[in-house]
This record gives structure tokens, sequence and C-alpha cells, in this order.
């Protein structure tokens, strides 16, 4: 919990390139901007291989749905991308 009594959590995502965190952060960027209830999320710009997203919720509940939202979306780019792109 942090000083003004919200809850948080920090997701890093490593991605196999810079080209990757790249496509990442713009599909989880219109995600981030938009208005949640009890939650908000904000999202580091990519550096190398890493995107980070900071999640502030209200209530653990809160917290817990947002995180299980944003892990599903880094999933579902990332199944996307591996069958777009040949593999490592």
């Amino acid at each position: 919990m942090n000083p003004d009594g919200l809850w948080e959590a920090r997701l890093e995502v490593r991605c196999r390139d810079a080209a990757s965190a790249d496509r990442l952060y713009r599909v989880l960027a219109p995600e981030s901007a938009r208005e949640v209830p009890r939650a908000r999320a904000a999202l580091d710009a990519p550096t190398a291989e890493t995107v980070v997203l900071r999640i502030e919720a209200r209530d653990t509940g809160a917290l817990r749905a947002a995180v299980q939202t944003f892990l599903g979306w880094v999933k579902l780019a990332e199944a996307a991308e591996s069958a777009a792109l040949p593999g490592p």
C-alpha cells in the first residue's frame, strides 16, 4: 500500500527484442489510458526489451481484477505475435 492509501502493483514484461516491446507498448497504451472503476494504470515507455505497467487501486479486489485484465492482454499480444512472427 502506498502513502496515498492505494494498493499498487508493478508489472514488468520482458520481450524478445526492442521491436516486440514497442509493439506491446502500443497494444497496452489505449487500455492503460481508459478510466476503470476503483483502479488506474500508467504505462512507462519501453526501455530496451522491457515494458513496465504500474497499477493503483482502492482495494485488493480492484487491484486483482486490473492485474488479471492486463496480464490477459499481455498473453493475447504474445500469442498474436508468436503466430505472426517466426520463432526466436
